[in-house]
Protein backbone atom coordinates (compact mmCIF):
# COMPACT_ATOMS: atom_id res chain seq x y z
CA UNK A 1 0.00 0.00 0.00
CA UNK A 2 1.61 3.72 -0.80
CA UNK A 3 0.84 6.15 1.81
CA UNK A 4 0.64 9.94 0.79
CA UNK A 5 4.01 11.83 2.00
CA UNK A 6 4.04 15.08 2.66
CA UNK A 7 7.64 16.92 3.12
CA UNK A 8 6.71 20.72 4.66
CA UNK A 9 9.44 23.15 4.44
CA UNK A 10 9.19 27.03 4.43
CA UNK A 11 9.50 29.07 1.14
CA UNK A 12 9.64 33.15 2.62
CA UNK A 13 9.53 34.42 5.84
CA UNK A 14 9.18 38.42 4.93
CA UNK A 15 7.44 39.10 8.24
CA UNK A 16 6.07 37.52 11.15
CA UNK A 17 2.85 39.20 11.29
CA UNK A 18 -0.52 37.60 9.61
CA UNK A 19 -1.69 39.14 6.40
CA UNK A 20 -5.09 39.01 7.52
CA UNK A 21 -5.17 41.06 10.63
CA UNK A 22 -2.37 43.57 8.36
CA UNK A 23 -4.66 43.83 5.79
CA UNK A 24 -7.65 44.75 8.30
CA UNK A 25 -5.99 47.24 9.96
CA UNK A 26 -4.92 48.88 6.75
CA UNK A 27 -7.93 47.80 4.81
CA UNK A 28 -11.36 46.69 6.01
CA UNK A 29 -12.55 46.21 2.87
CA UNK A 30 -10.00 43.48 1.65
CA UNK A 31 -11.40 40.65 3.14
CA UNK A 32 -14.87 42.09 4.16
CA UNK A 33 -16.68 41.33 0.89
CA UNK A 34 -21.12 41.61 0.89
CA UNK A 35 -20.59 38.59 -1.67
CA UNK A 36 -21.95 35.00 -0.28
CA UNK A 37 -19.71 33.56 -2.72
CA UNK A 38 -16.51 34.88 -3.87
CA UNK A 39 -13.20 33.90 -5.60
CA UNK A 40 -10.28 36.19 -7.35
CA UNK A 41 -7.33 34.40 -9.22
CA UNK A 42 -4.30 36.03 -10.96
CA UNK A 43 -3.48 34.60 -14.39
CA UNK A 44 -0.03 34.63 -14.89
CA UNK A 45 0.65 32.62 -11.52
CA UNK A 46 -2.62 30.69 -10.46
CA UNK A 47 -2.70 32.39 -7.24
CA UNK A 48 -5.91 32.52 -5.50
CA UNK A 49 -5.72 35.81 -4.11
CA UNK A 50 -9.32 36.01 -2.35
CA UNK A 51 -11.62 33.05 -1.17
CA UNK A 52 -15.10 32.99 0.33
CA UNK A 53 -17.52 30.10 0.20
CA UNK A 54 -16.14 29.41 -3.73
CA UNK A 55 -17.27 25.89 -3.94
CA UNK A 56 -21.27 26.80 -2.87
CA UNK A 57 -23.28 26.33 -4.92
CA UNK A 58 -25.74 28.62 -6.53
CA UNK A 59 -28.31 29.31 -9.38
CA UNK A 60 -26.21 29.95 -13.05
CA UNK A 61 -28.93 32.21 -14.05
CA UNK A 62 -27.25 34.33 -17.33
CA UNK A 63 -23.64 32.81 -16.54
CA UNK A 64 -24.77 29.79 -17.88
CA UNK A 65 -24.17 31.14 -21.35
CA UNK A 66 -20.65 31.44 -20.26
CA UNK A 67 -20.67 27.46 -20.71
CA UNK A 68 -22.99 27.80 -23.70
CA UNK A 69 -20.16 30.02 -25.55
CA UNK A 70 -17.68 27.58 -24.29
CA UNK A 71 -19.60 24.59 -26.17
CA UNK A 72 -19.81 26.60 -29.59
CA UNK A 73 -16.15 27.65 -29.39
CA UNK A 74 -15.15 24.39 -28.81
CA UNK A 75 -17.49 23.46 -32.17
CA UNK A 76 -15.95 26.02 -34.02
CA UNK A 77 -12.55 24.72 -33.37
CA UNK A 78 -13.41 21.32 -34.34
CA UNK A 79 -14.75 22.24 -37.46
CA UNK A 80 -18.07 21.05 -36.92
CA UNK A 81 -19.99 24.73 -37.47
CA UNK A 82 -18.30 27.98 -39.54
CA UNK A 83 -19.19 31.63 -37.92
CA UNK A 84 -20.64 31.53 -40.97
CA UNK A 85 -22.97 28.67 -40.99
CA UNK A 86 -26.69 29.51 -40.99
CA UNK A 87 -29.35 27.92 -38.49
CA UNK A 88 -33.49 28.61 -37.99
CA UNK A 89 -35.15 30.25 -35.93
CA UNK A 90 -37.65 28.00 -34.41
CA UNK A 91 -41.00 28.76 -33.20
CA UNK A 92 -39.80 27.30 -29.66
CA UNK A 93 -36.93 29.84 -29.80
CA UNK A 94 -38.60 32.59 -30.80
CA UNK A 95 -41.61 32.26 -28.45
CA UNK A 96 -38.99 31.41 -25.29
CA UNK A 97 -36.13 33.57 -25.92
CA UNK A 98 -37.54 35.92 -28.54
CA UNK A 99 -39.56 39.48 -28.53
CA UNK A 100 -42.73 37.46 -26.98
CA UNK A 101 -40.41 36.22 -24.21
CA UNK A 102 -40.12 39.50 -22.56
CA UNK A 103 -36.12 38.50 -21.91
CA UNK A 104 -32.99 39.85 -23.13
CA UNK A 105 -33.29 39.20 -27.52
CA UNK A 106 -31.68 40.47 -30.00
CA UNK A 107 -35.29 39.55 -32.08
CA UNK A 108 -34.19 37.45 -34.28
CA UNK A 109 -37.36 36.72 -36.53
CA UNK A 110 -39.23 34.00 -36.61
CA UNK A 111 -38.71 30.99 -39.53
CA UNK A 112 -35.27 33.89 -40.53
CA UNK A 113 -32.01 31.99 -40.39
CA UNK A 114 -29.27 33.69 -38.84
CA UNK A 115 -25.54 33.43 -39.18
CA UNK A 116 -23.20 32.03 -36.07
CA UNK A 117 -20.65 35.13 -36.32
CA UNK A 118 -24.15 37.36 -35.24
CA UNK A 119 -25.94 34.83 -33.07
CA UNK A 120 -22.46 34.98 -30.65
CA UNK A 121 -22.85 38.23 -30.83
CA UNK A 122 -25.89 38.18 -29.77
CA UNK A 123 -25.22 35.51 -26.72
CA UNK A 124 -22.41 37.23 -25.47
CA UNK A 125 -22.73 41.34 -26.08
CA UNK A 126 -26.68 41.73 -25.70
CA UNK A 127 -27.61 38.23 -23.71
CA UNK A 128 -29.48 37.35 -25.65
CA UNK A 129 -31.73 34.12 -24.87
CA UNK A 130 -33.09 33.39 -28.64
CA UNK A 131 -29.50 33.12 -29.67
CA UNK A 132 -28.40 30.58 -27.13
CA UNK A 133 -31.57 28.15 -28.33
CA UNK A 134 -31.08 28.82 -31.88
CA UNK A 135 -27.68 28.20 -31.48
CA UNK A 136 -28.37 24.99 -29.15
CA UNK A 137 -30.87 23.59 -31.63
CA UNK A 138 -28.52 24.07 -34.76
CA UNK A 139 -25.91 22.10 -33.04
CA UNK A 140 -27.21 19.45 -30.78
CA UNK A 141 -30.54 19.31 -32.24
CA UNK A 142 -32.06 20.51 -29.26
CA UNK A 143 -31.79 22.74 -26.29
CA UNK A 144 -32.12 19.39 -23.80
CA UNK A 145 -29.77 17.76 -25.89
CA UNK A 146 -27.39 20.67 -25.56
CA UNK A 147 -27.66 21.00 -21.93
CA UNK A 148 -26.74 17.64 -21.72
CA UNK A 149 -23.33 18.53 -23.62
CA UNK A 150 -22.72 21.59 -21.35
CA UNK A 151 -22.68 19.73 -18.51
CA UNK A 152 -20.96 16.95 -19.75
CA UNK A 153 -18.44 19.44 -20.68
CA UNK A 154 -18.36 21.65 -17.97
CA UNK A 155 -16.88 17.73 -16.55
CA UNK A 156 -14.06 17.65 -18.64
CA UNK A 157 -13.40 21.05 -17.34
CA UNK A 158 -13.04 19.93 -14.06
CA UNK A 159 -16.26 22.21 -13.41
CA UNK A 160 -17.36 19.00 -10.90
CA UNK A 161 -20.23 21.24 -9.29
CA UNK A 162 -21.80 22.62 -12.02
CA UNK A 163 -24.77 21.70 -14.14
CA UNK A 164 -26.77 23.00 -16.88
CA UNK A 165 -30.49 22.59 -17.81
CA UNK A 166 -30.63 24.96 -20.42
CA UNK A 167 -28.32 27.15 -22.83
CA UNK A 168 -29.91 30.28 -21.45
CA UNK A 169 -29.76 30.35 -17.75
CA UNK A 170 -33.87 30.76 -17.76
CA UNK A 171 -34.98 29.78 -14.36
CA UNK A 172 -37.77 26.91 -15.59
CA UNK A 173 -34.50 24.70 -16.08
CA UNK A 174 -32.68 24.08 -13.29
CA UNK A 175 -28.44 25.23 -13.89
CA UNK A 176 -26.22 25.07 -10.75
CA UNK A 177 -22.60 26.26 -10.51
CA UNK A 178 -19.65 27.82 -8.11
CA UNK A 179 -17.54 31.14 -7.75
CA UNK A 180 -15.11 28.83 -8.18
CA UNK A 181 -16.10 26.79 -11.03
CA UNK A 182 -16.54 30.40 -13.02
CA UNK A 183 -13.64 31.90 -12.54
CA UNK A 184 -11.71 28.36 -14.39
CA UNK A 185 -14.52 28.55 -17.08
CA UNK A 186 -13.30 32.18 -17.47
CA UNK A 187 -9.39 31.76 -17.41
CA UNK A 188 -10.48 28.48 -20.00
CA UNK A 189 -12.26 30.66 -22.17
CA UNK A 190 -9.35 33.07 -22.40
CA UNK A 191 -6.84 30.85 -23.16
CA UNK A 192 -8.09 28.73 -25.56
CA UNK A 193 -10.29 30.97 -27.61
CA UNK A 194 -8.17 34.09 -28.45
CA UNK A 195 -9.89 34.79 -31.29
CA UNK A 196 -13.42 35.11 -30.06
CA UNK A 197 -12.47 35.90 -26.36
CA UNK A 198 -12.55 39.57 -27.77
CA UNK A 199 -16.23 40.06 -28.40
CA UNK A 200 -16.83 40.14 -24.44
CA UNK A 201 -15.00 43.41 -24.33
CA UNK A 202 -17.18 44.72 -27.71
CA UNK A 203 -18.96 47.89 -26.00
CA UNK A 204 -22.43 47.67 -28.31
CA UNK A 205 -23.53 45.55 -31.08
CA UNK A 206 -26.22 46.15 -34.71
CA UNK A 207 -27.79 43.52 -36.38
CA UNK A 208 -30.86 43.76 -38.40
CA UNK A 209 -31.35 47.06 -37.86
CA UNK A 210 -31.42 46.92 -33.83
CA UNK A 211 -28.25 48.71 -31.80
CA UNK A 212 -27.79 47.42 -28.31
CA UNK A 213 -25.58 48.10 -25.75
CA UNK A 214 -23.18 45.37 -24.10
CA UNK A 215 -24.74 43.83 -21.01
CA UNK A 216 -21.80 43.56 -18.66
CA UNK A 217 -22.08 46.68 -16.27
CA UNK A 218 -18.39 46.43 -15.88
CA UNK A 219 -17.40 47.56 -19.09
CA UNK A 220 -18.20 51.01 -18.80
CA UNK A 221 -15.95 51.62 -15.26
CA UNK A 222 -12.97 52.30 -17.30
CA UNK A 223 -10.62 50.28 -15.34
CA UNK A 224 -9.56 47.65 -17.61
CA UNK A 225 -12.17 45.09 -17.32
CA UNK A 226 -12.60 42.79 -20.92
CA UNK A 227 -15.45 40.65 -19.94
CA UNK A 228 -17.60 38.49 -19.31
CA UNK A 229 -21.20 38.71 -17.81
CA UNK A 230 -23.82 38.81 -15.32
CA UNK A 231 -26.59 37.43 -13.98
CA UNK A 232 -29.80 37.27 -11.47
CA UNK A 233 -31.55 34.46 -9.58
CA UNK A 234 -34.80 34.91 -7.18
CA UNK A 235 -34.49 34.04 -3.75
CA UNK A 236 -30.13 33.70 -4.25
CA UNK A 237 -29.08 37.23 -6.18
CA UNK A 238 -27.11 38.82 -8.19
CA UNK A 239 -24.21 37.57 -9.51
CA UNK A 240 -20.77 37.98 -11.64
CA UNK A 241 -17.58 36.63 -13.49
CA UNK A 242 -15.41 39.36 -14.65
CA UNK A 243 -11.78 40.12 -16.13
CA UNK A 244 -10.00 42.77 -15.76
CA UNK A 245 -6.04 43.32 -16.72
CA UNK A 246 -3.65 46.29 -16.20
CA UNK A 247 0.08 46.96 -16.23
CA UNK A 248 0.89 43.39 -16.99
CA UNK A 249 -1.54 41.70 -14.11
CA UNK A 250 -4.32 40.14 -15.30
CA UNK A 251 -7.59 38.95 -12.41
CA UNK A 252 -10.02 36.60 -13.24
CA UNK A 253 -13.22 37.46 -10.58
CA UNK A 254 -16.54 35.51 -9.92
CA UNK A 255 -19.14 36.73 -6.87
CA UNK A 256 -22.75 35.87 -5.95
CA UNK A 257 -25.21 36.32 -3.44
CA UNK A 258 -25.38 40.05 -3.91
CA UNK A 259 -28.54 42.08 -3.12
CA UNK A 260 -29.01 44.93 -6.13
CA UNK A 261 -26.97 45.35 -9.10
CA UNK A 262 -25.53 48.40 -7.43
CA UNK A 263 -24.01 46.03 -5.01
CA UNK A 264 -22.94 44.04 -7.74
CA UNK A 265 -21.11 46.65 -9.35
CA UNK A 266 -19.59 48.22 -6.74
CA UNK A 267 -17.84 45.25 -5.09
CA UNK A 268 -16.75 43.77 -8.12
CA UNK A 269 -15.21 47.62 -8.91
CA UNK A 270 -13.61 47.13 -5.22
CA UNK A 271 -12.12 43.46 -5.15
CA UNK A 272 -10.31 44.12 -8.57
CA UNK A 273 -9.14 47.30 -8.06
CA UNK A 274 -7.62 46.01 -4.45
CA UNK A 275 -6.49 42.89 -6.54
CA UNK A 276 -4.54 45.54 -9.48
CA UNK A 277 -2.94 47.36 -6.55
CA UNK A 278 -2.29 45.96 -3.48
CA UNK A 279 -0.58 42.60 -4.75
CA UNK A 280 2.92 42.05 -6.69
CA UNK A 281 4.53 38.93 -8.24
CA UNK A 282 7.61 37.52 -6.47
CA UNK A 283 9.32 34.52 -7.69
CA UNK A 284 10.21 31.43 -5.43
CA UNK A 285 11.97 29.12 -7.48
CA UNK A 286 13.26 29.72 -11.25
CA UNK A 287 13.17 26.78 -13.78
CA UNK A 288 15.01 23.58 -13.29
CA UNK A 289 16.37 24.36 -9.84
CA UNK A 290 16.22 21.41 -7.41
CA UNK A 291 13.19 22.02 -4.93
CA UNK A 292 13.25 18.78 -2.79
CA UNK A 293 13.42 15.10 -3.34
CA UNK A 294 11.34 12.37 -3.63
CA UNK A 295 12.07 8.30 -1.80
CA UNK A 296 12.43 5.51 -4.95
CA UNK A 297 11.53 2.03 -3.98
CA UNK A 298 13.38 -0.62 -6.15
CA UNK A 299 15.93 2.17 -8.17
CA UNK A 300 19.20 2.23 -8.58
CA UNK A 301 19.48 5.57 -6.09
CA UNK A 302 17.05 5.95 -3.24
CA UNK A 303 16.11 9.89 -3.93
CA UNK A 304 15.40 11.29 -7.01
CA UNK A 305 15.65 15.41 -7.30
CA UNK A 306 12.21 17.20 -8.28
CA UNK A 307 12.38 20.52 -10.14
CA UNK A 308 9.76 22.71 -12.12
CA UNK A 309 9.94 23.16 -16.19
CA UNK A 310 8.88 26.62 -15.53
CA UNK A 311 9.92 29.58 -12.81
CA UNK A 312 7.80 29.42 -9.79
CA UNK A 313 5.78 32.77 -8.78
CA UNK A 314 3.20 33.89 -6.56
CA UNK A 315 1.21 36.91 -6.03
CA UNK A 316 1.74 38.46 -2.99
CA UNK A 317 0.60 41.59 -0.66
CA UNK A 318 3.35 44.21 -1.09
CA UNK A 319 2.79 45.53 2.41
CA UNK A 320 2.92 42.70 5.35
CA UNK A 321 2.90 39.72 3.14
CA UNK A 322 2.37 37.20 4.43
CA UNK A 323 4.38 34.20 5.73
CA UNK A 324 4.16 31.18 2.75
CA UNK A 325 4.97 27.96 3.84
CA UNK A 326 5.45 24.44 0.75
CA UNK A 327 4.35 21.07 0.56
CA UNK A 328 5.99 18.87 -1.78
CA UNK A 329 3.39 16.30 -2.38
CA UNK A 330 3.38 12.27 -3.48
CA UNK A 331 2.19 8.79 -3.21
CA UNK A 332 5.44 6.69 -1.39
CA UNK A 333 7.03 5.87 -2.72
CA UNK A 334 7.88 6.15 -5.87
CA UNK A 335 8.40 2.99 -8.10
CA UNK A 336 11.53 2.62 -10.35
CA UNK A 337 11.72 3.08 -13.14
CA UNK A 338 11.41 7.00 -13.23
CA UNK A 339 11.70 9.02 -16.18
CA UNK A 340 13.53 12.14 -16.28
CA UNK A 341 11.24 14.78 -16.51
CA UNK A 342 7.97 12.61 -15.83
CA UNK A 343 5.75 14.29 -13.30
CA UNK A 344 5.94 12.54 -10.25
CA UNK A 345 4.62 15.31 -7.51
CA UNK A 346 3.17 18.49 -6.59
CA UNK A 347 4.61 21.64 -4.42
CA UNK A 348 1.52 23.22 -2.25
CA UNK A 349 1.99 26.73 -1.75
CA UNK A 350 0.14 28.12 0.92
CA UNK A 351 -0.38 31.57 2.50
CA UNK A 352 -1.53 31.01 6.04
CA UNK A 353 -3.80 28.04 6.21
CA UNK A 354 -5.00 28.60 2.51
CA UNK A 355 -3.22 27.21 -0.76
CA UNK A 356 -2.88 29.51 -3.03
CA UNK A 357 -1.00 27.68 -5.58
CA UNK A 358 -0.30 24.01 -6.72
CA UNK A 359 2.76 23.37 -8.69
CA UNK A 360 3.52 20.05 -10.85
CA UNK A 361 6.98 18.63 -9.81
CA UNK A 362 9.14 16.60 -12.11
CA UNK A 363 11.95 13.90 -11.76
CA UNK A 364 15.48 16.01 -12.76
CA UNK A 365 16.83 12.48 -13.91
CA UNK A 366 16.20 9.33 -14.81
CA UNK A 367 16.01 5.84 -11.92
CA UNK A 368 16.91 2.92 -13.18
CA UNK A 369 15.54 -0.72 -11.90
CA UNK A 370 17.91 -1.31 -8.76
CA UNK A 371 19.16 -5.21 -8.07
CA UNK A 372 17.86 -7.73 -5.85
CA UNK A 373 19.45 -6.68 -3.17
CA UNK A 374 18.41 -2.59 -3.51
CA UNK A 375 15.12 -3.86 -4.09
CA UNK A 376 14.53 -6.33 -1.14
CA UNK A 377 15.87 -3.33 1.35
CA UNK A 378 12.96 -1.18 0.13
CA UNK A 379 10.63 -3.79 0.24
CA UNK A 380 11.72 -4.17 4.24
CA UNK A 381 11.35 -0.39 4.82
CA UNK A 382 7.59 -0.20 2.90
CA UNK A 383 6.61 -2.99 5.03
CA UNK A 384 8.04 -1.58 8.65
CA UNK A 385 6.38 1.98 7.02
CA UNK A 386 2.72 0.02 6.42
CA UNK A 387 2.68 -1.73 9.92
CA UNK A 388 3.25 2.10 11.55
Amino acid sequence: MRRLLLLAFVLAAVTQQPIGSALADDNPAAFDTKAKQAYLVEENTGTVVLAVNENQAFPAASLAKLMTMDVVFEALKKGEITPETLYPVSEYAWRTGGAPSGTTTMFAALKSQVAVADLMRGVIIQNANDACIVLAEGIAHSEAEFAARMTARAKDLGMTRSTFGNATGLPYAESWTTAHDLVELSRHLYRDYPDYYPIYAQPDFQWNKIFQRNKNPLLSLNMGVDGLGAGFAEGTGYALAASVARDGTRLFLALGGLSSDKDRTDEAKRILEWGLTSFQTRVLFKPDEVIGQASVYGGTVSKVDLVTKESVEVFVPKLNPERLSGRIVYHWPLRAPVAAGSEVAALKISAGKRVIREVPLMAAAPVDVGGLRAQASDALVELLFFWL
